[in-house]
């Protein structure tokens, strides 16, 4: 059964060491959703990418002090580059995802200032081109990542390259509480799913922001601030 049609969508089972190719209905959903956030109406677009904005800094995301990893958005994918200076203003610090080993899909999480330089990665994506500094995830407070696809529990569907999952694997072992970094999913309302099946790598999202509002999986609450 599709999403479409209200199932969830299925990945095959691997161990969680092990990420499993995806099968032709997740690349074909991938596809759909990706042409749908690229047909939206410019001033559509406009308008709900403020909206998300202004949520984000309501949720407290850039609060002083805060290490805070952002991206830099691909076609389609909500841009939250307006969000740098202001960030910059209240005194968070920004971080961006730059890959340091394409063959083992790794990658590290590097400071971003206005004077940082830029390059361009294997996959088209801006990132620093300087990696001192560059840390592991758990040395962040919040990670907000773009997803393709997401739903109402905290799943989400994302490029297929896997390397979120690998830099968040940490999330999944161990019995302890994972306290940081939360993790803020972004995207637009129409790349909400009804369900999707969580394969054993998969790391949920604490909450997600859509234009609409905040989604927080598995909570009363509409709500809730990352102070």
């Amino acid at each position: 059964m599709t999403a479409q049609a209200g199932g969830a969508i299925p990945f095959p089972f691997r161990p969680a060491d092990r990420m499993a190719q995806p099968t032709a209905e997740v690349r074909a959903e991938r596809r759909r959703l990706r042409e749908l956030r690229l047909g939206l109406a410019p001033a559509t677009r406009a308008a709900a990418e403020r909206a998300i904005r202004v949520a984000l800094e309501r949720l407290g995301v850039f609060r002083r002090g805060a290490r805070v990893a952002l991206y830099l958005p691909m076609p389609g994918e909500v841009d939250l580059r307006p969000c740098l200076e202001s960030a910059r203003r209240r005194g968070a610090h920004i971080y961006m995802p730059r890959i340091v080993s394409r063959r083992n899909h790794r990658m590290l999480f590097a400071p971003w200032t206005a004077g940082t330089t830029h390059r361009t990665n294997a996959f088209g994506i801006l990132e620093p081109g300087d990696g001192g500094g560059a840390r592991p995830v758990v040395g962040l407070d919040v990670v907000v990542l773009p997803v393709v696809g997401f739903d109402a529990q905290g799943n989400r569907l994302g490029m297929g390259a896997g390397y979120y999952d690998r830099a968040l694997r940490r999330r999944r072992a161990g019995g302890g509480a994972w306290r940081r970094p939360r993790l803020v999913g972004v995207a637009f309302a129409c790349q909400q799913l009804p369900s999707i099946c969580a394969s054993p790598w998969d790391v949920p999202l604490d909450l997600v922001v859509t234009e609409r509002g905040v989604i927080v999986p598995a909570k009363d609450s509409p709500e809730r601030n990352l102070k």
